[in-house]
C-alpha cells in the first residue's frame, strides 16, 4: 500500500529530491531550510519512506526507545549464571511492535559488555528466494547456500573481528586436496577461507559455530546467539530442487547448522530469539503466538524457553515518540500531532508501524489540502479511489457509516 501511495504521489507533480520528507539526510537539511516547518508555496512535497535495510538514515543517527521488555531481558542477562546450560529467551508479539529493535537493543548491550556476537538478522531469508543451491560437499542429503553464507561470514567479521585472532581451532579441517586449516590456527583463518573460497563459505559457517559453541565454556568469551526470525527454522521453503520437488528447512546446511546452535545444550552465553511473521512463509498474517509460528516442531525444539511479549506503546512511550518526531521536524505542522494524539487515546492497537502509517497519511493530507481523517478508516482500495476520484465520491457518508464520522480507532484499526 505504501508503495502505491507513493508512486501516486509521485507521479502527480515533478518531485525534487531534496524535499522527500522521509527519505533519508537531504530531508533534514531541506526542512532545516525553513524553520517554521512550512513549505514555500509552489514549491511540490514528497512522501516515501526509508528503506527497510538502513532505518536509521531518517534522522541521520541511530536511536532506539528504552522498553520494557528490552529492559527485563537485560536484567536475566546480568543475573546469568553462565556455568548452567544456556537459557533461551524468545521475543514474540503482533507485526510491527518492536521486536527486532528490542532484539537490536540487547545485541548492542552485549557488545559493549565485550560479548561475542552471533546474529542471524533474517532466518527467513535462508528459506525462500536463494539465488544458488548446490548440494553439500560435505553432507550429500544436504545443500549448500554460498551467497547467504558468504554474505553472513562477511558480517560476523565486522562484528567481531577482534576475537578471531584470539579463538584457535580445536581440529584440522581439509578444505581440498591443497587447502587445509591446521590445528591451532586462528579461527579467522576459517572465516577468510569462506570469503575467498565462496564454495566453502556454508562449510565455513558450520565451522565457526561448531568452534563457538564448543569453547565458550571455556570462559574465554561470552556468547550470545541472536536469531531474528527463528520461526524460519522449522516449517517449509520455497526452496525447488532441480526436479521441482520441495527443499525442507533441515536439508539446508545452514538451518542445520542454526539449529544446534539455539539448542541449550552449552554453557558460557544466552540465546535471544524472536518470532516475526513479516517474512513467515505459508503462516496467517495474524499470527503472532509461539505455538502458531513455530509449529508443534519448533516448539518441541525450544521449548523450555522464557517468552517475553513485546507490546504495543505504552501512553508514555507514544508520547515520547511523538515527541521525537515534532523535534525532528517529522510533523510538519504542529496541527497534526493533536490529531494523531487522538488516535492514540481513542485506539489501544498503535505501534511503530501503525503510527507511522498514520503519519505518512497525515503528510499526504497536509500536502493535498485538509484531507479528513475519516478517510483513513477506508480500505488501501478506496484510499486510491480518493486520490483519483475525489474526496466527494469516496470519502464516507453518515448514512454509509452510521455515524457522523469515523473514529481515529476504526482509522488505527483499518491501517492495524
Amino acid at each position: 500500500m505504501l508503495k502505491r501511495m507513493t508512486r501516486l504521489v509521485s507521479g502527480a507533480r515533478q518531485l525534487d529530491p531534496g524535499r522527500l520528507l522521509h527519505g533519508g539526510p537531504q530531508a533534514p537539511q531541506s526542512l532545516a531550510a525553513h524553520p517554521d516547518n512550512q513549505v514555500p508555496d509552489g514549491s511540490p512535497r514528497a512522501v516515501s519512506c526509508t528503506s527497510e535495510g538502513d532505518p536509521v538514515r531518517t534522522f541521520n543517527e541511530a536511536c532506539l526507545m528504552v522498553r520494557r521488555p528490552a529492559l527485563e531481558l537485560l536484567r536475566y542477562l546480568k543475573n546469568t549464571n553462565f556455568a548452567h546450560p544456556a537459557v533461551r529467551y524468545v521475543l514474540y508479539g503482533e507485526k510491527g511492535t518492536g521486536k527486532t529493535l528490542s532484539l537490536c537493543h540487547v545485541i548492542h548491550f552485549c557488545a559493549k559488555q565485550d560479548w561475542l556476537i552471533l546474529h542471524i538478522p533474517d532466518a527467513h531469508l535462508w528459506v525462500k528466494n536463494c539465488r544458488d543451491l548446490l548440494q553439500s560437499t560435505y553432507n550429500k542429503q544436504r545443500f549448500d547456500q554460498p551467497v547467504e553464507a558468504s554474505s553472513w561470514l562477511k558480517n560476523f567479521k565486522t562484528a567481531n573481528e577482534r576475537f578471531l585472532s584470539q579463538i584457535k581451532v580445536q581440529e584440522k579441517y581439509v578444505w581440498n586436496k591443497r587447502e587445509s586449516t591446521e590445528k591451532g590456527r586462528p579461527l579467522g583463518e576459517v572465516v577468510e577461507q569462506g570469503l575467498t573460497r565462496v564454495r566453502n563459505a556454508t562449510d565455513a559457517v558450520g565451522i565457526v559455530l561448531k568452534e563457538l559453541k564448543s569453547q565458550s565454556r571455556l570462559g574465554a568469551f561470552r556468547l550470545l546467539v541472536a536469531v531474528d526470525g527463528v520461526n524460519a527454522l522449522w516449517g517449509r521453503t520455497t526452496l525447488k530442487r532441480e526436479d521441482k520437488s520441495p527443499v525442507a528447512p533441515e536439508e539446508l546446511a545452514l538451518v542445520h547448522s542454526v539449529r544446534k546452535m539455539v539448542r541449550n545444550d552449552w554453557h558460557g552465553g544466552a540465546i535471544v530469539l524472536t518470532l516475526s511473521q513479516t517474512g513467515s512463509l505459508f503462516k496467517p498474517r495474524k499470527a503472532y503466538l509461539p505455538q502458531e509460528l513455530l509449529g508443534k516442531e519448533g516448539f518441541d525444539a525450544l521449548d523450555p524457553f522464557i517468552p517475553i511479549l513485546v507490546s504495543n506503546y505504552s501512553p508514555k512511550e507514544f508520547e515520547s515518540c511523538i515527541q521525537y518526531y515534532l523535534e525532528n521536524s517529522w510533523l510538519q505542522h504542529e496541527k497534526e500531532a493533536p490529531r494523531v494524539t487522538n488516535s492514540r487515546e481513542e485506539s489501544p492497537h498503535i505501534n511503530r508501524l501503525t503510527l507511522e502509517r498514520v503519519l505518512l497519511y497525515s503528510d499526504v493530507s497536509t500536502w493535498l489540502g485538509d484531507i479528513p481523517w475519516e478517510i483513513l478508516s477506508c480500505k488501501s482500495s478506496a484510499l486510491a479511489q480518493y486520490f483519483k476520484k475525489g474526496r466527494s465520491e469516496v470519502a464516507p457518508t453518515s448514512s454509509e457509516s452510521g455515524s457522523s464520522g469515523s473514529s481515529a480507532a476504526e482509522a488505527a484499526a483499518a491501517l492495524h
